[in-house]
């Protein structure tokens, strides 16, 4: 396999920072998030800054792209803790020019009191985690905020970030399609630049996903309704200018989220804080790396020299399956002689021909990638494409 580990260039670099805490666990996530009554922020400002200057001496030199505030809720963080983090980084890493600086929040009033001192610590894009539109279906997703407390939050972050965007779940219970096509309408005309439209999934390891095994959760929708759910957003965003870039994330042009795209095009990114994962190519090898995910566990482990859980290379073959997995879910699919470059004779035998001739699978020049009716099944088609 020519050049295996410096195609990460191509994808670009990120640095990816998570916050553990939250005021509740919703009872449909599965993130690594913990509630906590306090949080010493000196304390945690430290270790997070700490583990970016070890990471950054592995990677020294390099251009950054994004830095991600994920979690959990970053919004509880304070904006002194996020500056301390965001001016580490140029410690190591030249930034780019248009350098993408997100952060997670919740629309509270409390956190929405915080937005201009993150704006002025650096952040200048707000991801939203508004998840419904409707007062009780909020409530079933055991969110703390209101539909007025999400409105206001949207006009705060317009007026304090260059960029908005904000989540919204899909696929509830009970829920018709008229209903999602009103609500989704309502949110178009609420939106920035950017919106995330998940379809939700019963994850194992969470409230939901006990009450389904006792029967608890109905209403949920069958796979025609989602379906035609998926096929409804993407129509109705469509129409309002915002072009469906990867499966579940829609933009207007020129505001796809850069930061998830290092991820999409199998880009390298560093990942600090309890349980953050991340890609680094170092000697010319790509690495997984994983940080221990319990936060008490994670502070003293970085206090005293490396948080990390694994530091892993990675095999030629998960190298591989991780670009396929990954550049599927984007419509811009991938270029065949990247996948070349990754995968050697493992991209040659793909059997996109077949594929095509299904309507799964488009080809165009040096690219490949999952036609509408394709991202329908997309987790079969990529484990299809994988077991050749």
């Amino acid at each position: 396999m020519a050049e295996p580990y410096t195609s990460w260039r191509e994808g670009g670099f990120g640095l990816y920072v998570h916050w553990p805490f939250c005021e509740a666990k919703c009872p449909y996530c599965d993130f690594n998030s913990h509630v906590t009554a306090h949080v010493d922020q000196s304390r945690w400002a430290e270790a997070l800054v700490s583990e970016l200057h070890r990471y950054g001496a592995l990677t020294e030199g390099r251009k950054l792209d994004s830095i991600y505030f994920g979690g959990g809720t970053p919004s509880l963080m304070a904006p002194d803790t996020v500056r301390a983090v965001i001016d580490a980084s140029r410690a190591h890493w030249a930034w780019s020019n248009d350098i993408e600086i997100t952060l997670e929040a919740n629309p509270r009033s409390v956190e929405i009191s915080k937005f201009e001192g993150f704006a002025h610590a650096g952040v200048n894009r707000v991801s939203l985690g508004v998840q419904a539109l409707r007062p009780d279906d909020l409530r079933r997703l055991g969110r703390l905020h209101g539909v007025d407390d999400a409105l206001k939050a949207l006009d705060v972050a317009r007026s304090c970030f260059d960029r908005v965007s904000f989540d919204l779940i899909y696929g509830r219970q009970g829920q018709s399609l008229p209903e999602w096509e009103t609500e989704l309408n309502e949110a178009l005309d609420l939106a920035g630049d950017h919106l995330s439209l998940y379809q939700l999934t019963v994850e194992q390891g969470t409230a939901f996903w006990d009450r389904a095994q006792a029967g608890k959760l109905r209403g949920l929708p069958d796979e025609d309704l989602g379906a035609d759910m998926y096929e409804a957003t993407a129509e109705i965003a469509a129409a309002k200018g915002f072009s469906a870039y990867e499966v579940s994330n829609y933009a207007l042009p020129d505001a796809m989220s850069r930061h998830n795209l290092v991820y999409w095009r199998s880009g390298d990114y560093v990942g600090i804080g309890p349980g953050a994962h991340g890609r680094v190519t170092m000697n010319g090898t790509r690495h997984a790396t994983v940080a221990r995910k319990m936060p008490g566990d994670w502070i003293r482990a970085a206090e005293t020299g490396s948080a990390d859980a694994e530091l892993e290379p990675l095999p030629r073959a998960d190298v591989w399956n991780e670009f396929l997995l990954m550049g599927l879910r984007l419509t811009e699919g991938v270029s065949m002689t990247r996948a070349r470059k990754i995968g050697g004779t493992w991209a040659d035998a793909l059997p996109l021909a077949y594929y095509q001739d299904l309507g799964l699978i488009w080809r165009e020049d040096d690219r490949f990638g999952a036609t509408p009716q394709g991202r329908l099944v997309l987790n079969t088609l990529t484990s299809e494409l994988l077991s050749v």
